[in-house]
């Protein structure tokens, strides 16, 4: 199978040191398979989305020499697609409809006598589940959100990453049926990105070890969908001074396009690969695709 891989910012805003890394480990493991490398604007989430980021975030990129290879995807022109496989889903009972807000899982917890760990998701406790779609409602009611079913005798979903070994996560006991499109209409990030992984063709996919824990979701959909599941590795983050992971919610530092070898050699770093400061541009990336392929040895994947 031809490799296929992908960098998906989200333009809520500019890339900043953490985004540089998983942009480039893709890159280079794209490089080093002598495959494909995309890049496709996660921008499904429209209300946290910064007007013409998009386009500044592909500028970024270019300016490090990491150009994408096809025409990028840009999810919000794709909302047709999320609303078909959401259809999909629900036909063969793997969705249902919910209307319970935040504050009726929080009180729904707390009734159970559930706990929510600081900076944790809140685990869904199935309000909704064993409800009807034609349960009777007021004739004003809004739209509702849908979920995922979770079947018990799936839920625990097992795979291996290239980097973190052998994975595993009970998704209905550390996570509840989760969400795939919201009240207003929006697919959510798991439906979203499972469906454009598929169309694209990804068979390999390299990103942040924060997201590491929305795979076994993705895997679940993926096989309710029918879709294949890509090749999985999680690189490591780039944490702030406060030991947390920088990201654009804590005012991460936008990159400096005009130092971009020193911004690409603090990524390899990162990445445990050895820069050459003296090395133009293009030969750093020659250089550090072969210590890509040593260091993860695609080869025997």
């Amino acid at each position: 199978m031809a490799y296929r891989g992908r960098f998906a910012p989200s333009p809520t805003g500019p890339l900043h040191a953490g985004s540089l890394v998983a942009a480039l480990a893709s890159w280079l493991d794209a490089r080093a398979h002598g495959g494909t490398w995309l890049v496709r604007i996660e921008d499904v989430d429209a209300p946290r989305c910064v007007a013409g980021m998009g386009d500044h975030i592909l500028s970024q990129l270019a300016a490090f020499g990491l150009a994408s290879d096809e025409v990028p995807m840009v999810q919000s022109h794709r909302a047709p697609a999320y609303q078909q496989a959401l259809q999909k889903l629900i036909a063969s009972g793997c969705a249902y409809p919910c209307r319970c807000s935040r504050k009726d899982i929080l009180m729904a917890l707390e009734a159970l006598g559930r706990e929510r760990p600081r900076h944790a998701e809140l685990i869904y406790p199935g309000t909704c589940r064993s409800k009807s779609e034609t349960s009777a409602q007021p004739a004003n009611a809004s739209p509702p959100a849908w979920r995922f079913r979770i079947d018990p005798s799936n839920a625990s979903v097992h795979w291996h990453d290239r980097r973190l070994g052998r994975q595993q996560q009970d998704v209905e006991t550390l996570v509840g049926d989760f969400p795939l499109a919201r009240a207003d209409g929006y697919a959510t990030y798991q439906l979203a990105v499972v469906v454009d992984d598929a169309v694209q063709g990804i068979s390999h996919i390299v990103r942040g070890e924060d997201l590491a824990d929305n795979t076994a979701r993705q895997i679940l959909l993926q096989q309710a969908l029918g879709l294949p599941t890509p090749n999985y590795l999680h690189t490591p983050l780039v944490l702030g001074a406060n030991g947390e992971k920088l990201s654009k919610q804590n005012d991460a530092q936008a990159l400096d396009t005009s130092a971009p070898l020193a911004e690409l050699n603090r990524a390899a770093v990162a990445l445990g690969l050895h820069p050459s400061p003296a090395t133009p541009l293009s030969e750093a990336l020659r250089s550090w695709v072969g210590q890509w392929q040593r260091l993860y040895n695609p080869a025997h994947e």
